[in-house]
């Protein structure tokens, strides 16, 4: 594993939001979903896919809390552009689980991980 110092790490803008839109990605090669993720006034909505297909349906992702690094560039994935890129976890198996805020905690939309 490279080690990075702290500097590095802050360089990396991760923050909170809630997914307020999600719809299936059919052009994508891969199952993947496109998401809308609110991340309050300073940043606003920004859109993403994701490869998240075995866990999550569109329903379900809509009002869920997510983490995601939002100063990445913006990437054309097919006919979509993707602009942050949402966190997750591999599960035993390999699929995605999402990284997200506690639920208990009040942690508001556009909070930056420190």
């Amino acid at each position: 594993m490279t080690q990075i110092d702290f500097e590095t790490f802050m360089a990396v803008d991760i923050r909170s939001g809630t997914v307020t839109d999600a719809q299936p990605f059919s052009e994508a090669r891969k199952p993947a979903i496109k998401l809308w993720v609110d991340f309050g006034p300073e940043i606003g909505v920004k859109k993403t896919s994701a490869q998240i297909t075995d866990h999550y349906t569109p329903e379900s992702l809509v009002g869920r809390r997510v983490m995601a690094v939002v100063n990445f560039p913006p990437r054309q994935i097919g006919p979509f552009m993707s602009e942050v890129l949402v966190l997750g976890f591999p599960d035993k198996d390999g699929a995605i689980v999402l990284a997200a805020p506690d639920d208990g905690m009040a942690v508001p939309n556009g909070a930056r991980m420190a």
